[in-house]
């Protein structure tokens, strides 16, 4: 965590709500079997290719809720909107990666463009669409910080641990390594925008909400993928 970079009294309260609302995601993640298989070392191939295809719905949709966030804000928000803008044009394609690590891990690139999203992807889509639609929604910066956080802080170690289970040399792990080598830029963006929106007290809640319900609906996301 860089709390460093959080410099107002609002945001060091607003940074330790989203700590906690992280923490609780963890244990939720931590009761899945199928992250319990993984972290026990018992994924197998073929749980790893439904895991990636059960996760690109989710992936291929994020710029789209993004890009309407920046949209949806007014003009005394331009400086939100620059930042917002910047983070959907990183990861527009990031789903081609996926796809990528798909194929490598055996699967037919067909199939997984074809999948349709399970119960909890169409949950997750439907609340970040709807909320992203709203006037200047910063309740958003809430849920950037639980999407962004499982990049930076748990895809890296999964990757490895798929790789231990499988046998893999890193040649269908890619996504989730560059979102671990590389999710530490856009946490850091978001210290700057907590610092920023959440000095208004009705702006904090928001976001710590938004980031309680997708917390929730990302581990929905999770308890829908078929494992065994």
């Amino acid at each position: 965590m860089q709390e460093t970079l959080i410099t107002t009294a609002a945001g060091q309260a607003c940074l330790q709500g989203l700590m906690r609302v992280w923490f609780d995601f963890e244990r939720q993640l931590g009761r899945l079997p199928l992250i319990q298989r993984l972290d026990r070392g018992e994924l197998s191939l073929a749980e790893y290719r439904t895991l990636l295809l059960n996760l690109r719905q989710q992936v291929i949709e994020g710029a789209r809720w993004i890009s309407r966030c920046a949209s949806s804000f007014d003009r005394h928000h331009a400086d939100l909107r620059s930042v917002v803008i910047q983070h959907a044009r990183d990861e527009h394609r990031d789903y081609e990666l996926l796809e990528q690590d798909y194929v490598a891990a055996g699967g037919d690139l067909t199939e997984i463009q074809a999948a349709p999203r399970n119960i909890g992807s169409e949950a997750l889509h439907a609340f970040m669409m709807h909320r992203a639609g709203q006037p200047n929604p910063v309740d958003l910066v809430g849920a950037m910080w639980i999407i962004e956080g499982l990049g930076q802080k748990m895809a890296g170690d999964w990757a490895a641990r798929v790789e231990a289970a499988t046998g893999g040399d890193g040649g269908y792990t890619r996504f989730m390594r560059y979102h671990g080598e590389h999710d530490d830029d856009h946490l850091a963006t978001l210290y700057g925008l907590i610092d920023r929106v959440c000095r208004d007290p009705e702006a904090s809640d928001a976001i710590l909400r938004t980031a309680r319900v997708v917390a929730r609906l990302y581990a929905l996301q999770l308890e829908e993928v078929p494992y065994g």
